[in-house]
């Protein structure tokens, strides 16, 4: 079937590719219905955007994805080239580009959503979850060369992901309104189906078994619907890493994925010397969702049930260590930043909407 892929797929490791969703605004800062143009307009798209630009489901959301990166040193250059490239063509078309995991006054009843068939169908069967799902995240693609070897890595990362997610919290508004929380977006992103901590899977087999059962009873119309926080993405051979929340800041995303790249590297060459049964993730998924919880809540204040799921650890500590066994502090370089939800409170408080809008332009 052509709406699944192949372990065919998994064929080069430590590849790199970039996704990131952005919000189109306006003058003002405030989102406006741009997609429209800017995907399907008459202009092309300038490289590296050709081929490379799609909207998600409202449209004032747009999505790039850099080109296949063969190296982490690399990443810095493409992911700048795809950003600045952006925005010169949304400014030549009268738009700004915005970034955070949540737009703070994205208002889902009065925006525009997408007419593109797959998410015209969507909107049918998800309903109100899907109509309401303003959220812009950072998805990070680092290639395995073995899609049994993709399977165990992406079961280990899922403990790793409550930290990275509560590094990246960035979207406490929401609506218009405070939520409470460090990533709203994570949570209204949960109300889809097919959606956060996945459980672990066997081997590869098990893992085409269930993507092809998923689409062949209609629960889903392709691969891509399978919306977990980590999958083995079987069309292009990678772990697929999608916890963050989208950023302004580029420096925090190049953190995220050279981060991301390096525990994929870890785990390959841990599966490769033999340690194939579970290291730390035979803890119980529903502890795995509990410290997600807590990274959505308190972003960089969160604390963590450990991997003997009975001892507690801090953020830092939690990140620290990871740190230390992946020989890559590029996550660690995070804790000593401002807190991206932290500093939307601040600057919101101290400011006022207007400045909050701005200081999430690019």
């Amino acid at each position: 079937m052509e709406d699944l892929g192949s372990r065919a797929n998994f064929d080069r490791m430590g590849t790199l590719g970039v996704e990131e969703e952005f919000y189109v605004v306006d003058d003002r800062g405030l989102p406006v219905s741009g997609t429209e143009e800017l995907v399907y307009g008459d202009d092309e798209p300038p490289a590296p955007l050709a081929e490379r630009l799609d909207h998600e489901l409202f449209q004032f959301t747009i999505e790039t994805q850099t080109p296949l990166i063969e190296a982490v040193a690399d990443v810095e250059e493409n992911l700048l080239a795809v950003r600045e490239a952006l925005v010169d063509y949304a400014e030549g078309h009268g738009y700004r580009i915005a970034a955070a995991g949540l737009h703070p006054e994205a208002r889902w009843r009065e925006l525009d959503h997408a007419e593109k068939p797959r998410y015209r169908s969507q909107l049918e069967r998800i309903q109100y979850p899907q109509h309401r799902n303003t959220t812009a995240g950072l998805h990070v693609h680092v290639g395995v060369d073995d899609p049994d070897k993709a399977v165990w890595i992406a079961n280990e990362l899922r403990w790793e992901l409550p930290p990275m997610l509560a590094l990246s919290a960035n979207s406490p508004f929401w609506n218009g309104f405070d939520t409470g929380l460090a990533s709203a977006r994570s949570k209204v992103f949960e109300n889809l189906p097919n959606t956060g901590m996945p459980t672990r899977f066997a081997d590869y087999e098990a893992y085409e078994r269930f993507e092809r059962r998923m689409v062949e009873r209609g629960a889903i119309e392709d691969r891509g619907e399978l919306w977990y926080d980590v999958r083995p993405h079987t069309g292009h051979g990678t772990v697929e890493v999608r916890t963050p929340d989208a950023q302004a800041d580029p420096e925090v995303v190049r953190a995220f994925v050279e981060g991301a790249h390096a525990l994929v590297t870890d785990l390959a060459e841990r599966y490769e010397d033999g340690e194939r049964g579970p290291l730390g993730t035979g803890i119980r998924r529903e502890l795995l969702d509990e410290n997600k919880w807590r990274a959505m809540r308190h972003g960089h204040d969160a604390t963590f049930l450990d991997r003997d799921g009975e001892s507690t650890i801090g953020l830092a500590e939690a990140v620290e260590r990871t740190c230390d066994r992946i020989g890559d502090d590029a996550l660690a370089a995070l804790l000593d930043r401002e807190s991206g939800s932290r500093r939307q409170r601040r600057i919101h408080e101290n400011s006022g909407s207007e400045a909050l809008r701005e200081s999430l332009v690019l």
